[in-house]
């Protein structure tokens, strides 16, 4: 294994980790969601700021109108994306909304057929049939761990609405192909900041070092440093050892949801979860149906 894949592949699992504990922060910090994504915004940008300066990408070349334009547009839709996951939490648990929340490819691959071009396979029409199967059987379960039915639900909804706007973040970020994406994700989180910065500062502030420390952490490790990991994973593996090692985040996800919260997930739950997660692994690793073509058919049946 050469350096870079060694490297590449700890980055990798360093980020997924960090992704899985996000959870934990964001319930432990006793913050409204509104006020954890606005300090996350602001403390991200902060670490963002500086690394980017440090790599000497504070270059105005990077900031076209373009650029900067896309760059807002999915710096919407990656802080509703954030505020529908981190609300998700409280109603359905870390875990739930975490699987449901890896329903995101099949939104990718409906919003790149209708604006890309991009053509729907069989094999993706079998993926995402055994993700909506995955989907329909975690909805039918009972929720344990004291979630109601109707907040169980609800839960199940705002994952389904985050996986749909990040979806729309992946699919602007596409169209930004050669801006730097540190700077892709510094220009998100500025916009985070000036979109919630009126209904975080109506909100009680954070008090006690334990909650500034908290959302400090979510800003500077979940956001600052989990980017650099992660985009410097994706510039160092290949495309399909980033998809498998991207399993980790659910996988850490279950466990702190476990740990910290004592959620264990039904019988059906888990059904649901591994067929999400395998429909979401064959979707981002490439597997293709072997499906016997026409003329084999028609030899085999006449052999019958």
């Amino acid at each position: 294994m050469g350096a870079d894949i060694k490297r590449g592949s700890a980055e990798m699992t360093a980020a997924m980790l960090i992704s899985g504990t996000i959870g934990w922060f964001v319930l432990m910090s006793g913050q409204p969601v509104t006020s954890v994504v606005f300090w996350r915004c602001v403390f991200g940008a902060v670490t963002l700021v500086a690394i980017a300066a440090m790599l000497g990408l504070l270059d105005r070349r990077h900031f076209t109108r373009r650029a900067v334009l896309l760059s807002i547009a999915g710096g919407i839709a990656i802080v509703v994306n954030w505020l529908l996951l981190f609300a998700a939490y409280s109603h359905a648990s870390i875990s739930i909304a975490t699987m449901v929340y890896n329903t995101q490819p099949f939104m990718l691959l409906g919003l790149g057929a209708l604006f890309l071009g991009e053509k729907i396979t069989t094999t993706k029409v079998f993926w995402l049939s055994i993700s909506f199967a995955g989907m329909l059987a975690i909805i039918s379960a009972k929720p344990g761990g004291g979630f109601a039915p109707q907040d169980y639900l609800i839960g199940i909804a705002l994952a389904i609405g985050a996986a749909f706007f990040y979806a729309i973040a992946a699919l602007l970020t596409k169209l930004l192909r050669g801006t730097p994406p540190h700077l892709i994700a510094l220009i998100q989180v500025v916009t985070g900041t000036l979109m919630l910065a009126p209904m975080a500062f109506a909100a009680a502030a954070p008090s006690g070092a334990e909650q500034w420390s908290i959302l400090i952490a979510v800003g500077v490790i979940h956001t600052g440093i989990m980017y650099v990991l992660l985009y410097g994973a994706i510039q160092r593996l290949p495309t399909h050892m980033t998809g498998a090692l991207s399993f980790i985040y659910p996988i850490a996800a279950i466990v702190v949801d476990r740990l910290a919260f004592g959620h264990a997930l039904q019988p059906i739950q888990i059904f649901g979860s591994i067929a999400i997660l395998l429909a979401a692994a064959g979707m981002n690793l490439g597997w293709k149906l072997r499906l016997p073509s026409p003329i084999k058919r028609r030899r085999e049946g006449r052999t019958a």
